[in-house]
């Protein structure tokens, strides 16, 4: 061979090995986010989902790529946004803001992994078989915030001590959550003493009318059932408790952030922080099934002492020792 043939071809080798080490590198992977609801309600928990990711090796937009879909509201989108991000074939489906968007999910697929967050019991919404094996393709975390009901509503009669007589908002669309939230209340109401009076919204306008009614009924204080719609219409349902002066209990930190007198519940931030870290264990082989429901035990209550002093209440310090914290 001719010296400069040969240097050609051994030119031409070396211009293909970063061709060839590139075809070899994985690619990146890529999951999918649905939602019930909209991005602007979720800004708290999603840095908690990316922590958890963080912590499992994977960081969006460097060595993991995240496609999301947000219904708005809209439960009725869910089925079209699951079947969408199967066949992108993702590699997980992360599922949160309820029930509902692991049932379309669920429904969409039985093979690729999903992953859900619920605020009830997945094994009675028929998410999986149970809670120590899932056995299927779908695994989550459960933070059993319906079940927190009955000490919610303790708080809050801690903080109205004078209350009869209370509105509990709950919403129509989530049936099973709406049945098990006013069962509670009624045994609790009962043990106190307390009357309770139910009201229905699932849409902005009805949200208003309920308050319109209220308004006019004039209960002595407020309980706001959990559930994925209230979540993200916080600031409409504290402002609108602040007008009507109602001392009112809500089922996460969020709600006292934005203004509401107190809340009890689980730590969302924790709740997707676990989510985060189950999707690195799927990313890197585990399978759904092998993975039990993790139920979460980080429970928050969260008083704002601005709120209590505008509704003219004294919290006792008994409470104030007791809060996780105290807005001040």
């Amino acid at each position: 061979m001719k010296r400069r043939a040969f240097i050609t071809l051994l030119g031409g080798a070396a211009a293909a090995w970063p061709l060839a080490a590139s075809a070899q590198q994985p690619a990146m992977p890529v999951i999918g986010f649905l939602n019930s609801q909209s991005p602007e309600g979720y800004a708290g928990p999603l840095r908690g989902f990316r922590q958890g990711l963080k912590d499992s090796g994977y960081v969006e937009n460097e060595n993991l790529a995240i496609e999301y879909r947000w219904a708005n509201a809209e439960i009725e989108r869910l089925p079209a946004l699951a079947a969408d991000l199967v066949r992108r074939r993702v590699a997980v489906i992360v599922t949160t803001g309820g029930a509902a968007p692991a049932r379309a999910a669920k429904a969409a697929t039985t093979t690729i992994p999903v992953l859900f967050t619920t605020g009830d019991d997945p094994v009675r919404l028929g998410l999986v078989a149970s809670l120590a094996r899932p056995d299927g393709n779908l695994t989550g975390i459960s933070f059993l915030v319906t079940l927190l009901s009955a000490k919610r509503f303790e708080f809050l009669r801690a903080l109205a001590p004078g209350a009869v007589r209370v509105a509990a908002l709950v919403n129509p669309a989530e049936t099973a959550n709406t049945e098990i939230t006013l069962r509670d209340l009624e045994v609790a109401a009962r043990a106190l003493g307390l009357e309770i009076e139910a009201f229905k919204a699932d849409t902005g306008d009805e949200i208003n009318a309920a308050f319109e009614t209220i308004g006019r009924e004039r209960p002595d204080a407020l309980f706001v059932a959990a559930t994925p719609f209230f979540v993200a219409r916080r600031v409409q349902l504290t402002q609108l408790a602040a007008f009507h002066r109602l001392p009112a209990a809500y089922p996460l930190r969020d709600f006292a952030e934005a203004g509401g007198l107190m809340s009890y519940g689980a730590s969302i931030a924790d709740a997707y922080h676990q989510v985060g870290i189950y999707t690195g264990r799927i990313l890197r082989g585990a399978k759904p099934a092998d993975l039990p429901v993790v139920q979460s035990t980080k429970l928050e209550l969260v008083i704002n002492r601005q709120t209590a002093a505008m509704l003219g209440l004294t919290v006792p310090d008994k409470l104030l020792a007791a809060a996780d914290e105290v807005i001040e």
